[in-house]
């Protein structure tokens, strides 16, 4: 397995003047840019005396520099921990202290909102817009980054050139990434990631779908998640594709724009999006009365799948080969609209845990209902049912994808595998004699959010249990939407639900705010133990 610091190694040296990273509307830089500013950061690290397997946060919306700061902390051999940016400044502040992190890349918006002496190890905040030092512990750390300019002035005087790239991988086993699925309350989990994980991730997506020269790619899921990370950055980039960063999520039609002039080989999303597309575009064609009738002719039924076909894809740029989805099950209508489109497109199925990919099938070969199969030579993946094929058990897995643990949390990473060593995803499943995996639900109580991030319902019931008027609260999904099911506090009289879900929200991320807060007319069920019966409440559709 090639390391993936060797694929960016070959590839800066093959596309030397060719673009690299791209923000969209914003500027480019050439993978001679791009090594560049490597070699500054590491001048920069030297001077704050970082030592490889420190640790380096960084928290910010996608952009180059944010690749940048990744990359250079790799090549130095530290580890990245990425912060997700939809998390409360407190929380942001939290998982600095707690990774340890000597040094941590953000922005003045959230500088702002944070007191860094609060975390112990921090020597120095950088702002990812200007690298730059926003805060330095010591007055001579605060120089660093500006006098890293010079040093590469005078060692590069006349320009880095190709001789002097001395990218090298690290040992497989290094640390390389601490990459937190919670912590917002409670103890936080940071998953720990080496090198191994991202590599054998890369290598099977480059296996699995083909990267040319000449491909761009679009990163619109953020970097602190694993999935936009590993498959809309490091995997397209060791590929050799030109990576256009949209930054702020965008609103459809600057989405529709970027497709447009990006024209991306790949297309990464989640079944809630594609549903969303096909129901609104797709299915209002197919409901006319004249199509209905077209589309029970054969010859002509095809003709009309490869005109919405041909449309659909042109809408993505024109020039998409795979659309890999993740994370949910896709709706079995749409999935037959789909199909009869030939539409490019496969599920998979992963987690943080997995850097992240557990299975997948390119889409021709992918079988409807199923995430894909283990990756060959990657992982294995077994259920754990007396009938794998038949009897719904627990999907656990082991492999080079695997975590080492989680960081400072020796618990839960006992908690978290077998006695023979395998990973338990709490995810229920079945596999056929192909090695198809077929998820059949969660165990976990974990929802995914509409761009793949993971929501964890406790962590918004322990926001919504701290309000005085609140009895006690349950959150489920309804029809992909986040809602709290509230039963009131004795004698907290006349409660505005409305007003309640605005308190809650006001302290919650972006992604894991509610939509609809309900007042229980009665007390919730409970079990034995004196908890909520979720069951009850997570099967209702309403």
């Amino acid at each position: 397995m090639k390391h993936f610091l060797s694929y960016l190694k070959e590839v800066t040296l093959a596309k030397w003047d060719e673009p690299a990273l791209s923000d969209y509307k914003g500027q480019d830089y050439s993978y001679r840019a791009l090594a560049g500013e490597l070699k500054k950061i590491h001048f920069a690290y030297k001077n704050l005396n970082l030592n490889p397997g420190d640790k380096v946060a960084i928290c910010g919306q996608n952009s180059a520099r944010l690749a940048m700061a990744f990359l250079a902390t790799s090549t130095y051999y530290a580890v990245t921990v990425p912060i997700l940016y939809d998390f409360t400044p407190e929380a942001i502040l939290r998982l600095t202290d707690h990774s340890e992190s000597v040094i941590l890349f953000t922005d003045e918006r959230v500088f702002s909102a944070i007191d860094p002496r609060q975390a112990e190890h921090l020597k120095a905040v950088v702002s990812l817009r200007s690298f730059t030092c926003l805060w330095a512990r010591e007055p001579e750390y605060a120089r660093a980054f500006s006098d890293a300019e010079a040093e590469f002035s005078r060692s590069y005087p006349h320009g880095l050139s190709r001789e002097d790239v001395d990218i090298e991988p690290g040992a497989p086993g290094d640390l390389t990434v601490i990459n937190y699925t919670s912590g917002t309350t409670g103890q936080p989990k940071g998953v720990m990631l080496s090198a191994r994980s991202l590599s054998a991730n890369v290598n099977y997506a480059l296996e699995a779908i083909r990267v040319t020269y000449e491909d761009r790619s679009l990163s619109m899921l953020p970097m602190a998640h694993m999935f936009g990370l590993t498959f809309e950055f490091l995997y397209p980039l060791c590929g050799g594709s030109h990576v256009f960063f949209l930054g702020k999520t965008p609103g459809p039609s600057t989405l529709m724009a970027a497709f447009a002039d990006v024209r991306p080989y790949i297309l990464i999303t989640v079944p809630l999006v594609m549903e969303k597309i096909v129901k609104g575009k797709i299915l209002p064609v197919l409901d006319k009365p004249a199509v209905r009738v077209l589309t029970h002719i054969p010859g002509i039924r095809e003709i009309l799948y490869r005109i919405l076909r041909g449309k659909l894809l042109e809408a993505f740029g024109g020039k998409v080969r795979e659309i890999p989805m993740g994370g949910a099950a896709l709706n079995p209508s749409v999935e037959e609209v789909l199909r009869k489109m030939r539409m490019p497109y496969a599920v998979g199925y992963g987690m943080t845990e997995c850097g992240p990919l557990i299975s997948y099938r390119p889409w021709n070969r992918f079988r409807p209902g199923t995430c894909g199969a283990s990756l060959p030579g990657y992982n294995e993946v077994r259920i754990a049912s007396p009938d794998p094929e038949r009897i719904v058990g627990e999907v656990q897995v082991r492999g080079m994808v695997v975590m080492d643990g989680y960081f400072k949390n020796e618990e839960a990473t006992r908690a978290s595998f077998t006695e023979d060593g395998w990973l338990k995803t709490g995810d229920l499943g079945i596999i056929d004699r192909h090695g198809a995996i077929s998820l059949k639900g969660r165990s976990k109580c974990m929802i995914l959010g509409s761009n793949g991030q993971n929501i964890y319902p406790e962590e918004i019931e322990a926001v919504a249990n701290s309000l005085p008027e609140v009895g006690e609260s349950l959150v489920v999904s309804r029809g992909g939407k986040i809602v709290a099911l509230v039963a009131l506090a004795d004698g907290a009289g006349t409660v505005s639900a409305d007003a309640l879900k605005n308190r809650i929200n006001s302290v919650l991320p972006l992604y894991s705010q509610l939509s609809r807060l309900e007042l229980m007319k009665d007390a919730f069920v409970h079990t034995p133990k004196h908890s909520i019966k979720r069951s009850l409440y997570t099967d209702m559709n309403a």
